[in-house]
């Protein structure tokens, strides 16, 4: 396979983002959207925050607890990075909601904690934030599929799982999505004039700070004005410009029709891309992009064909991620001319990941956007990219002490 089925054109890379633009303007103005641009009810503090947390997040395969303690805004973690573990587990055929809290509960009675505190949840899945800060599951996304706890909130019946286990009880919880911890732990630099959160890893997504006003669909019931983080579900982005490939890996997915950019972007599915371009050749079953990255590292032990299509797949993914953040800056730009400086804060290994032979994902990434900002008229916007350590941990910290 010669012909660079993978290769985008700027002219479509512009329509692709354009695309993501119209589709968050429609989430923001109704429920059940394919961008479903959900409000979460967290107003986080950005000066004067202290206290003790307890903090858990559940990723698409790993799992982290630590205590965040806040002192004058300063965020100390312990143990340092969290106390980490593999919950691949939840991916079983038959796995529960009791098998879930129990795999959770495990590593928390280890940790010392001496005084009733609360719960930031970094849950990575969709969820609707309830105005008491908990969140009810949408779906299930990456693989997990425990039916029992759809449309049920999932941290309250955490809460008290926990508090049945432990005799220091926790005082309540709020949850917030991976993108919406990795917006919060970007205030913490606060020289700029609109932030953005975004997932790149087994899974992808964004989020960011919308006005108010700009929300037709914000529950009744909630009060406040200002800005609002909205978690944008962009995995869900169905896209033009895919291909016959990228329909093939959705009609092979448990959630066929759904999730279209994550199958066609993130870590999780980009083995099967390469693994359906060639469908007589033999791999190994879990074949995801720290192996595609693997080929393009280490060229010489590989097939040249796998190199070749390996090295389309994960340009095309980094060019599809800076289209959707283009996108994403349109909307911010359009609501608020005044904004030029956007901090991104970006998790996620794919994002972060290395390609020793050629350019790096977030370079590719970065580039493409700053041409694609210039494509949509916005050559004044700039957009600083920036990793923060644990930015999961210490931006649910911030939601559970706001």
């Amino acid at each position: 396979m010669k012909k660079n089925l993978f290769k985008l054109k700027t002219r479509q890379l512009k329509e692709i983002a354009q695309s993501l633009h119209a589709k968050v303007e429609n989430g923001l103005e109704k429920d059940n959207t394919e961008i479903q641009c959900i409000p979460t009810y967290i107003s986080p503090k950005t000066s004067g925050i202290n206290g003790h947390a307890t903090v858990l997040d559940l990723g698409g395969t790993n799992y982290r607890v630590a205590v965040v303690d806040f002192e004058d805004g300063k965020a100390s973690i312990h143990p340092e990075n969290g106390w980490k573990k593999d919950l691949s587990v939840m991916r079983s055929p038959g796995f529960s909601r009791d098998d879930l809290f129990k795999e959770q509960a495990d590593p928390i009675g280890e940790m010392k904690r001496e005084k009733p505190m609360p719960i930031g949840y970094c849950f990575s899945y969709p969820a609707d934030s309830m105005l008491d800060g908990d969140a009810k599951l949408i779906r299930w996304t990456k693989g997990v599929d425990i039916k029992e706890m759809i449309g049920k909130p999932v941290g309250q019946p955490l809460v008290d799982y926990l508090n049945k286990q432990n005799e220091v009880k926790f005082t309540g919880v709020k949850v917030i999505n991976d993108t919406v911890a990795s917006l919060f732990a970007g205030l913490t630099e606060s020289n700029y004039d609109a932030y953005i959160g975004l997932i790149v890893g087994t899974g992808t997504n964004m989020a960011t700070f919308i006005k108010t006003d700009k929300i037709k669909k914000l529950n009744k019931d909630y009060k406040g004005t200002g800005l609002i983080p909205v978690n944008l579900e962009s995995g869900n982005f169905f896209p033009p410009h895919l291909t016959t490939i990228d329909d093939k890996v959705d009609a092979c997915s448990d959630t066929k029709g759904a999730q279209r950019f994550e199958k066609a972007v993130s870590g999780m599915y980009l083995g099967e891309i390469l693994k359906s371009v060639f469908p007589c050749d033999e791999f190994e079953e879990r074949f995801d992009a720290q192996k595609l990255t693997n080929i393009l590292n280490y060229p010489d032990i590989h097939k040249k064909r796998y190199v070749r299509v390996a090295g389309q797949i994960y340009e095309r993914s980094a060019k599809l991620v800076a289209a959707s953040i283009a996108g994403l800056v349109s909307v911010l730009v359009s609501h608020d001319p005044s904004i030029k400086r956007i901090k991104l804060v970006a998790e996620g290994s794919l994002f972060w990941s290395e390609h020793r032979k050629g350019k790096n994902y977030k370079d590719m990434v970065m580039s493409e956007l700053q041409n694609l900002l210039s494509e949509l008229e916005h050559d004044d916007v700039h957009v600083y990219v920036g990793k923060m350590d644990n930015a999961n941990l210490i931006g649910s910290a911030i939601a559970a002490l706001s």
